[in-house]
């Protein structure tokens, strides 16, 4: 039995109907995009963000913000989120990219801890102390800051450079007093290890982050940037009103108790902000005086480093 020419007609063109999806897949645009582990794509995926994309993302996984800029310079990405600070420091030093969409969190989300037994009530008594604290961005320059409003010396302490793994087992195991951190670790140190709240920098730094894209992106990419960022957006404010889901969304992927990161987004209260001129007067002044305490090796112009899509 043979089909007609007809009904051979009509099979191929339903095969095609059938893969018609799988090949617009295929050829839709792609945007390269750079996460950070309980980053970018979890708070899409957990607010449902990346459903029904207009186009592909291709992930890139990175440990930190230091990494992620370097591949961001070199274009080897299009997109990636980071903090102020760190973002500042890179595009000071030349890199061709643009911060186009911003976050806020508040102060309270980057502090100081003292480990039990310390001895250190409030700031006041870091002075003389062993502080960890990772350089460069954000929690070097807010301990700064939290120095400098207590009456400080940065010589009166000793800042023992390290990362959040290292600086963790340095501060459970007494070879620091304290340590300069940012949520998750401050939850997790204060509900899980009975460390103290030393203090927080609250009114002392912007604690703003950066969506920010590579200069040809922005030449090439601009709609799916222009999409990405709204869902970040939105992704944003479902989490907002949505902790508890967020933090059970969070917490295998964290490998972090659901309470530990519950109290962390609470303490956050990241919220996507307009990037106008009173939120651009406030990142210039933290970035002057950042470049004064040698966080970010160059000056800048702010309004410089801002694209608006």
């Amino acid at each position: 039995m043979s089909f007609s020419s007809t009904s051979r007609r009509a099979l191929l063109g339903g095969a095609a109907l059938l893969a018609t999806p799988a090949v617009l897949r295929a050829q839709a645009p792609v945007l390269r995009v750079a996460n950070q582990r309980g980053g970018l794509r979890s708070l899409l995926e957990a607010s449902g963000q990346i459903q029904d994309l207009p186009f592909r993302i291709e992930w890139f996984e990175f440990p930190a913000a230091q990494p992620l800029l370097e591949a961001l310079n070199a274009y080897a990405i299009d997109v990636g989120s980071m903090g102020d600070l760190n973002f500042f420091s890179v595009f000071s030093s030349g890199a061709p990219i643009k911060a186009i969409s911003a976050t806020r969190s508040d102060g309270a989300s980057q502090a100081v801890v003292a480990r039990p037994g310390a001895g250190i009530a409030d700031a006041a008594g870091l002075r003389g102390r062993r502080i960890a604290a990772a350089r460069g961005g954000w929690t070097h320059y807010s301990l700064l800051r939290i120095l400098e409003k207590h009456g400080i010396a940065p010589g009166e302490v000793n800042i023992a450079w390290l990362l959040p793994a290292d600086a963790a087992l340095a501060l459970r195991s007494g070879a620091v007093d304290a340590w300069s951190i940012w949520e998750p670790f401050t939850s997790l140190e204060i509900l899980e290890f009975q460390a103290s709240l030393v203090a927080d920098a609250r009114g002392l730094t912007p604690s703003a982050s950066f969506l920010a894209a590579h200069d040809t992106a922005l030449r090439e990419k601009a709609p799916l940037l222009r999409e990405l960022s709204a869902r970040v957006a939105r992704g944003w404010s479902w989490a907002q009103g949505h902790i508890p889901d967020y933090a059970r969304a969070t917490a295998t992927l964290l490998r972090q108790p659901v309470p530990v990161l519950e109290r962390a987004y609470r303490v956050n209260d990241t919220r996507a902000i307009a990037i106008d001129d009173a939120a651009i007067a406030e990142w210039q002044e933290a970035a002057d005086k950042a470049h004064g305490f040698g966080v970010i090796p160059r000056p800048l112009k702010v309004t410089d480093a801002i694209h608006r899509l």
